[in-house]
């Protein structure tokens, strides 16, 4: 049994570091009030908190997810701190606190590889910061101007031979005035920032040790197992639990209006008796809906005689008419499921004066609104104690679908904590997808095979119309057109139209959202292009990539997977640049059809520029785990709908790709050093299409669809 977690950690902090003799806790935005606690040491804003023992905790507003933002969060506090890297210990930022103070760690969200690019600055700042008031304390005891005293790896030292430890140090550090805008280094003088330093989160993930939100323990609590109503939009008509009531362990059976919950002494005893209760549903229409009547409903919106226009350039009708050749191709995708390895969880406790929350969430303002929002309490009594989560990928966003729950089920079993835990089949079934999306695209080509104009129509499903209505304008999501709207090919006549086509399935963001299914249609549509002009397709995008940053991943990954020369037999190439989440990438794909069905995928190779890099092994196993969820979502991922509900059900119809696929993966990291891009997305990009090139060069075989199962194909066992 995993241990339990402290439950006072999160919401305490503050007054238990500030009770240690010397305890330092800064920021950069300003005094705040002393701590509660009396004879507290004053509190400066929390960005870093040093003990005693030189120990340094470093607040971390973000979440862990995997993808290394622990680590890479700190290795920028302490570059700037200048303090002792083996005396750096991490630290989730407490929400509830973060709320109080108005949103004092700027932004918990962790989504759209945003984790380091958009708070590398503000908590650069505050390493900073820290730096120059421990300098400021030592001058101050010393007698000299603080301009003669330099900090490193920990302490302070003076011209004369005097030196103090931070830990020495911070109790005074902690009065002197916070500096409001800290000169911040120049990346080139990193020794921290930039390196490779063990993470924080892998041991105890290897170990075992690592306590996720379905580890959660805690004195008394229960378990529930739910079950919601199948056909999204439906509610409970009627539900007969008199059997389930008699099974073993059986404490409380709730019921809301779109789901049935047991509770239970624990959560087999809670699932069996669930299925043992008997549900009558309505559907409220949505009963008939099918995979076919929503491709049906897309059709109708890619034929609309008036579509919205998210960009124009030129003129496309005098284009395509004196045009050589035209090109025309309808692309294709559906829904897809976040399959994360630890369905959806969260444990609450309740009480009229307090909620507790411990949850993995990738956004703990969302958490703790959604928890403030069904108990009724205001934020400053609820408290949000966040967990390293089993996978987000945008799952755990904005949509806290099993918070609330889990918040309602606690509220009717007031003083017990109770833990939540989705079913695989539930998770399965009650996801937030990506969409489904048809695109009609049309090239033309003059008499030199050059690409004069293209037309790019989209019948999508919107996600922003449901999370984030502001990204809509003009009904264009600027979401789903990223890719199109935003692409860097100089092709003087374009013109990308929008039709927005609301269904009942629920969308979400899935990771690297758009930046999946349009680069498939972008860049194998260029594909097709480049055939019917006769030209290579590595060198038929070439001149169109007016961007320097462009060119360069492109000609990176044909150079490392030897475009220019010839593959060894039966081996082919595909090739595809994509730009997402501010950062460059590139990538090339070699394989092998066998037999004209099974596929061996040899090498890929992904370059990205993402103008800096904190810690470039983390950045390499996000390049490796992008490739490898691109070249499981291409095979056979794909949600279902029949009867208005999703008919996948676990991972014997909604299989992931198995170890034995994997390719020799190169990564190739081109940072610039003059900008700060994303890096958990965008390699997903260009694998995709880059795969689905190869296989035309391989076959002959033009695929416009995914995955890529319903056209013969499976990976070479």
């Amino acid at each position: 049994m995993s241990p339990a977690p402290t439950r006072s950690s999160r919401r305490t902090f503050l007054q238990q570091s500030a009770a240690l003799s010397g305890a330092f806790i800064l920021g950069i935005q300003g005094r705040a009030a002393l701590a509660a606690s009396a004879g507290a040491a004053p509190e400066v804003t929390h960005w870093v908190v040093i003990q005693p023992d030189d120990t340094v905790i470093i607040r971390i507003a973000r979440s862990e997810l995997g993808q290394g933002t622990f680590t890479g969060l700190a290795q920028l506090v302490a570059e700037e701190l200048e303090c002792d890297w083996s005396k750096v210990r991490p630290e989730y930022a407490d929400v509830n606190e973060h709320m109080r103070r108005k949103k004092i760690w700027k932004d918990m969200t962790t989504g759209g590889s945003r984790g380091i690019r958009d708070s590398h600055e503000y908590v650069r700042k505050g390493g900073a910061a820290a730096r120059q008031m421990l300098v400021a304390a030592a001058a101050q005891q010393w007698r000299v101007p603080a301009e003669e005293c330099r900090a490193e790896n920990g302490v302070v030292m003076h011209a004369s031979g005097k030196q103090a430890r931070y830990g020495e140090l911070a109790e005074l550090a902690a009065t002197m005035p916070v500096p409001e805008n800290p000169p911040l280094k120049d990346p080139k003088a990193w020794k921290i920032a930039g390196t490779s330093p063990a993470r924080f989160d892998i041991p105890a993930k290897v170990n075992g040790s690592q306590v996720y939100a379905s580890d959660v323990r805690l004195p008394g609590m229960l378990y529930a197992s739910i079950r919601q109503c199948p056909v999204f939009g439906g509610y409970l008509k009627s539900h007969d639990d008199s059997e389930a009531r008699t099974m073993p362990g059986v404490q409380q059976i709730i019921v809301s209006e779109d789901w049935i919950a047991v509770v239970a002494a624990n959560w087999w005893q809670a699932n069996q008796a669930l299925k043992k209760v008997k549900a009558e549903w309505e559907n409220a229409g949505k009963d008939r809906v099918s995979s076919d009547s929503i491709k049906a409903y897309l059709r109708e919106g890619l034929e609309a005689a008036s579509v919205p226009v998210a960009r124009k350039d030129g003129d496309i009708a005098p284009a395509f008419a004196n045009a050589h050749q035209v090109i025309e191709a309808e692309y294709t995708t559906g829904f897809m499921n976040h399959a994360t390895m630890e369905p959806q969880t969260a444990t609450a406790q309740y009480s009229p004066d307090r909620l507790e929350v411990w949850v993995g969430t990738q956004n703990g303002e969302a958490s703790i609104a959604a928890a403030a929002e069904v108990s009724g309490l205001p934020m400053e009594k609820v408290w949000i104690h966040k967990m390293h989560a089993g996978g987000g990928f945008g799952r755990r966003g904005p949509h806290q679908d099993y918070t609330r729950q889990a918040v309602k089920i606690a509220m009717a079993m007031p003083g017990t904590p109770v833990r939540l835990q989705w079913s695989r089949e539930e998770d399965m079934r009650q996801g937030r997808y990506r969409p489904v999306s048809l695109v009609k695209l049309r090239g033309a080509l003059d008499e030199d095979g050059n690409w004069t104009a293209w037309q790019v129509r989209q019948s999508d499903q919107s996600i922003a119309i449901t999370v984030y209505p502001n990204f809509v304008k003009d009904g264009v999501d600027q979401i789903n057109t990223r890719v199109f709207r935003d692409n860097p090919y100089a092709v003087p006549n374009f013109l990308n139209e929008y039709m927005m086509r609301e269904l009942h399935v629920p969308p979400g963001f899935w990771r690297a959202v758009a930046h999946t299914n349009n680069p498939f249609y972008r860049e194998c549509f260029i594909d097709e292009l480049a055939h019917a002009a006769g030209k290579d397709p590595y060198q038929f995008r070439r001149p169109l990539l007016k961007g320097k940053k462009d060119l360069a991943v492109l000609d990176a990954a044909a150079k490392a997977i030897g475009w220019d020369t010839p593959a060894p037999a039966g081996v082919h190439r595909g090739i595809a640049v994509v730009d997402s989440y501010g950062s460059y990438t590139a990538a090339a794909v070699e394989l092998s059809v066998v037999d004209g069905s099974e596929i061996e995928v040899k090498r890929v190779v992904v370059a990205i520029d993402s103008g800096h890099v904190v810690h470039p092994n983390a950045v390499q196993a996000q390049i490796e785990g992008g490739v490898l969820w691109g070249l499981s979502a291409i095979m056979a991922e794909e949600i279902t709908i029949e009867n208005g509900a999703v008919k996948q059900s676990n991972f014997h119809d909604y299989p992931l790709a198995r170890i034995n696929v994997k390719p020799e993966i190169i990564p190739l990291l081109m940072p610039t050093f003059d900008f700060w891009g994303g890096v958990g997305e965008p390699p997903i990009g260009g694998v995709i299409p880059a795969m689905v090139n190869a296989l035309f060069a391989a076959t002959g075989k033009r695929i416009r669809s995914l995955p890529l199962k319903h056209h013969g194909f499976r990976y070479k066992a």
